[in-house]
């Protein structure tokens, strides 16, 4: 089978599965290419409510196909950068979720989302000090954000992978789940998210992301999409509310 991402959408969660499993879901220039305008589009999709990223079978992300790396110039790192930055930009939930292992440009992806959850057994690394290669700025700061300073230079300066739990304390990984259990957690804590309002949700990434002039827009949001007062209302009547607020529809 070509190298492909495969994405499938149930319940306003689209899955995207990284799918090249002779080289263990190994990213390929194509594979790159192809993720920006698919995230674009699924972000303009009223039906997609949140995304988790995984691999097929037991493996999230070898890394970039290596043989890409003999490119000349900058074109492998910059269309990952690329891909990286649409996914981190994506305005809905994501979620990676991770079985086997998770190393360089699957680490990358990963890092870029904004839950993880990982299989036990899982293994994380972020390997360019084995290859001579400069990790992305930008790359390095989301990783530092993530798991701080210290973690972020043990991963990079040695390029060793560390595993589910020494990743869990890290806080590279937000759950680790026993082994069959992955799939399952993933899909009840996506029908929560699903629930909830996408009005928190949108605003709640830009604030986590640093962004600070846009209060008084969000402000005006809740008041105007009416969202506040249904969730109150919901609440003490003892019932699910209908949010109305929906990411896309007021130019976001």
């Amino acid at each position: 089978m070509e190298p492909q991402l495969e994405h499938t959408v149930t319940d306003g969660v689209v899955t995207i599965v990284i799918s090249h499993q002779a080289k263990r879901n190994a990213m390929t220039a194509g594979m790159w290419e192809a993720l920006p305008p698919l995230l674009e589009d699924l972000a303009g999709d009223s039906a997609v409510r949140a995304l988790v990223l995984t691999g097929a079978g037991d493996t999230f992300c070898a890394g970039a196909d290596i043989s890409t790396l003999r490119e000349p110039g900058e074109r492998p790192q910059g269309l990952a950068v690329r891909a990286e930055n649409a996914l981190a930009a994506f305005p809905k939930p994501t979620l990676a979720a991770v079985r086997g292992f998770c190393v360089g440009g699957g680490a990358q992806l990963a890092v870029a989302c904004d839950l993880r959850f990982a299989e036990e057994g899982a293994s994380f690394g972020v390997t360019p000090a084995k290859l001579g290669i400069v990790y992305p700025a930008s790359s390095t700061r989301r990783l530092a954000a993530l798991v701080g300073p210290s973690a972020a230079k043990y991963l990079l300066f040695s390029g060793e992978l560390i595993g589910a739990e020494r990743a869990l304390r890290t806080a590279l990984v937000d759950e680790v789940l026993p082994a069959g259990e992955l799939d399952k957690r993933v899909a009840e804590f996506t029908r929560v998210l699903v629930s909830r309002s996408q009005l928190t949700q949108a605003a709640a990434k830009e604030f986590t992301a640093g962004r600070e002039d846009r209060a008084a827009y969000w402000s005006e949001q809740a008041r105007d999409s009416g969202d506040t007062a249904e969730g109150v209302a919901a609440f003490l009547e003892r019932r699910e509310p209908r949010f109305g607020w929906a990411s896309g529809a007021t130019g976001e």
